[in-house]
């Protein structure tokens, strides 16, 4: 080991602050070939007053290192217990979110992958769940070099945090209830609770801590008293407060997103074509063949993409539309699937029945679903007569398929808004196994959503930004001068599809258009720009601030036209693709242009590429969708 790395408490320059045994680093988790964790002990420790975050492994310790040298205090002024060992707490994970230009970060080496980081160079933390009581953390400097993952084998992180807390300030997201950020102490002016400082009028600060703390259920709340601290607090710690338009005739800001075109004003939208929508798919017999085979499953997406399904037929189309039988299957073969899926579901229903209340009280995670799923279960489209009432046998099912659900994916487990999107496919198919596979089906749409990182509800916003940028530059700008650039007042929308949004009728129809994945993958970001194209002359020119337009797009609940917003939808894919100068990002989330590593950095090539999408465009043939509309 190197003299300087070593953890020597005889240097006259450090000091140490905490130390744990029991914590595991593993350097690939998906290699099974290797050894993969490594034992050995996290430190917080000062080097010449310089406080730093270490990781050594065990063996460079030797093994009559003590397994724990931090203490607790038994409240304030209390005697401290070197022996105290927190023992299982919820998993954290430390990860960062970082600017890339930044200057490699220096660690020391111990071994092959011992570290020390110096705290003025951690940038973010985000708790996690991993696994049934183990914790996980995983390190990423300012520079954006993360370490391999570490595991708390035996507990401690909350205790490591409390001994951080005394050098640097960790800001929670209010976007994602798990995530800080870190700043050195004294540079920032958030450093208190949130619950101790009046960011809200009208005794509303208790906002903030509930999205802190569960962002999905205050999102399903509405914000309408969210102010100028939350909408700061939803942004990169060096981005401005206040915003205006930018000037175009400026110079672009160096933080602007290298290697993509700006959308401005410039881009010449075409008229937007005529759409009608047609009737709903009414006959099914005759689109199978002698052997029960759907003889041309396209051409069943473009009739319910274009009028839905009459509600008899909803049950077999869905069960196609969510992948529970392949298109291709017989009459025999779906007779065969469907028996092996009801198996398959009972013997995953019966691990969560037969868990006993000794064993759950040992497994939190399962507790924990359980608790959150009865919760929502009993707030779930009650009015519907289907789960109206007590002890009504659909709220039953409900609970029950969402259990069962949490034992075939548990790492994901259950997540509020999820009975969201299972109501309405029981009420369809009234069946306990068949909701659950269509469940399973929708879930591999949107299952990203629900994630704990929020990446994909980042990106959707940021994609939706981006189209709205194209179709209307004067309602984004406005937006934007309103501190609403974000769009973040769209994050329900865009969670669970807009069911908060329209009758549970229409959603019905809604989501059966959806799921055909024409005229592309997004689609549903062109259903949120044809909201905001409606809402257009309301918020321009009106006196809507922040809190004003959250209130207003909340108050859109069941007043939206599913039809009209359709055709608004579709017109605005068809403008778009017959548009000749349409940026490449606006192709990126259409789905026209997907470049490849080589190609993304080479402005001849991405020319090239956009020569061929608009001559295919003027031919009639941007997508197999787009042809078969004159």
């Amino acid at each position: 080991m190197d003299e300087a790395a070593k953890m020597d408490d005889n240097v006259p320059d450090f000091k140490l602050i905490f130390e744990k045994e029991g914590v595991y680093l593993h350097t690939n988790a998906k290699r099974s070939n290797q050894e993969t964790s490594i034992p050995g002990f996290i430190r917080v420790v000062e080097r010449a007053g310089v406080p730093a975050l270490e990781w050594s492994p065990l063996e460079d310790e030797g093994h009559s290192a003590p397994a724990v040298l931090y203490s607790r205090k038994d409240g304030e002024g209390g005697e401290e217990d070197m022996n105290f060992d927190p023992g299982y707490e919820p998993d954290w994970a430390i990860v960062s979110s970082v600017k890339k230009d930044r200057e490699h970060v220096s660690m020391k080496d111990s071994g092959q992958w011992a570290f020390s980081l110096p705290l003025s160079e951690l940038y973010s933390l985000r708790r996690n769940r991993f696994s049934l009581g183990r914790n996980f953390l995983v390190l990423t400097s300012k520079g954006g070099h993360p370490l391999p993952p570490l595991h708390f084998h035996r507990g401690g992180t909350r205790e490591l945090l409390r001994a951080l807390h005394h050098y640097i300030v960790l800001d929670q997201s209010p976007v994602d209830g798990r995530l800080f950020l870190s700043y050195p102490r004294g540079t920032h002016d958030v450093s208190q609770p949130f619950d101790k400082l009046q960011f809200l009028d009208d005794g509303g600060s208790d906002i903030v801590s509930r999205f802190i703390h569960d962002p999905y259920a205050t999102t399903f709340g509405g914000f309408s008293k969210v102010t100028n601290f939350f909408r700061a607090a939803l942004r990169p710690p060096d981005t401005p407060v206040s915003r205006t338009p930018r000037d175009p005739n400026l110079p672009s800001h160096p933080d602007d997103e290298p290697g993509f075109e700006l959308i401005t004003c410039g881009v010449e939208l075409g008229p937007r074509p005529d759409v009608t929508r047609g009737k709903p798919l009414d006959k099914w017999a005759e689109c199978l063949d002698s052997e029960g085979r759907v003889k041309n499953p396209e051409k069943i997406k473009e009739l319910v993409f274009r009028g839905g399904v009459i509600p008899s037929l909803r049950k077999d189309v869905w069960k196609f539309l969510l992948g529970f039988y392949p298109w291709n299957s017989t009459t025999k073969e779906r007779e065969d699937i469907l028996r092996a899926k009801t198996d398959e579901y009972f013997r995953m229903k019966v691990q969560w029945k037969s868990v006993s209340e000794e064993q759950e009280m040992r497994n939190s995670l399962l507790r924990g679903y359980r608790s959150l799923i009865e919760r929502d279960v009993n707030r779930t489209d009650r009015q519907n007569t289907f789960f109206s009432g007590n002890d009504n046998p659909g709220l039953t099912l409900l609970h029950d398929v969402l259990m069962t659900y949490c034992m075939y994916n548990f790492d994901l487990g259950y997540v509020q808004g999820m009975s969201d999107l299972l109501s309405p496919i029981l009420f369809v198919t009234q069946n306990e196994v068949e909701s659950f596979w269509c469940l399973t089906g929708f879930m591999e749409l949107v299952h990203q959503n629900f994630e704990e990182s929020q990446e994909a509800m980042k990106k959707q916003l940021d994609q939706l930004s981006i189209l709205l940028k194209a179709l209307d530059p004067e309602l984004f700008d406005f937006l934007d001068s309103q501190d609403s650039g974000s769009l973040c007042f769209c994050f329900r929308w865009l969670l669970i599809w807009f069911k908060r949004e329209f009758s549970f009728e229409d959603i019905l129809t809604l989501w059966e258009v959806l799921w055909t994945r024409l005229p592309c993958d997004n689609f549903h970001l062109l259903i949120a720009c044809a909201i905001l194209k409606s809402q257009r002359g309301e918020l321009i020119g009106s006196n809507h601030d922040f809190n004003t337009i959250l209130k207003h797009i909340n108050e859109l609940t069941m007043k939206l036209d599913l039809q009209g917003i359709l055709q608004e939808a579709e017109a605005i894919y068809l403008q778009l693709v017959q548009c000749k100068d349409l940026p490449l990002k606006v192709q990126h989330v259409l789905g026209l242009y997907i470049p490849n590593s080589s190609e993304e950095n080479s402005p001849d090539s991405q020319s090239s590429e956009t020569q061929r999408l608009l001559s295919q465009s003027e031919a009639g043939a941007a997508s197999p969708y787009v042809s078969t509309h004159p």
